[in-house]
């Protein structure tokens, strides 16, 4: 097991909050994939987007539902800050997760961040669980409270 996964399931663990892993047997690095691969709706997919903080030089996580767009402007108005591209190095260095597998909770250090509000309208969300194989589903309410995300409308 990788040490992303094990980081993941660590976190939901700790948490105590109902979860189901699962490994698929295809590639789930875009939110089309996961949905195809967990069977549901594309926007039951949190699909993580991170951006670089201009003046912190932090990465900023925006869980949003897989179909929806993140739209830079409003995303900066919500992290009070320019935001701008987060390269693959900053985004490993301060979550852990390489691109594709980045996943909502595990993260190396605290990451600030905002969820779609999209989101809490599904009774079971799925996120990515750390690689490019494996995703969990939970309830967002749960989601919401583990991450501490400020839920926010930063989508087009």
């Amino acid at each position: 097991m990788s040490k992303s996964l094990k980081r993941v399931r660590a976190a939901l663990e700790a948490a105590g909050v109902t979860y189901d892993l699962r490994e698929m047997s295809a590639p789930t690095r875009t939110a089309q994939e996961a949905a195809d691969a967990a069977g549901c709706h594309i926007d039951q997919i949190a699909k993580a987007i991170i951006f670089r903080g201009e003046s912190s030089g932090h990465v900023r996580l925006f869980l949003t539902a897989g179909g929806n767009r993140v739209s830079a402007e409003k995303a900066s108005a919500v992290a009070g800050e320019a935001l701008g591209k987060a390269d693959a190095e900053l985004i490993r260095a301060e979550t852990g997760f390489a691109i594709g597998g980045v996943a909502p909770v595990g993260h190396l250090n605290p990451v600030q961040a905002y969820l779609d509000p999209r989101l809490m309208e599904f009774d079971l969300v799925w996120a990515a669980a750390g690689t490019p194989r494996h995703i969990f589903s939970i309830a967002p309410n749960a989601l919401h409270s583990l991450t501490g995300a400020a839920i926010s409308d930063f989508t087009d």
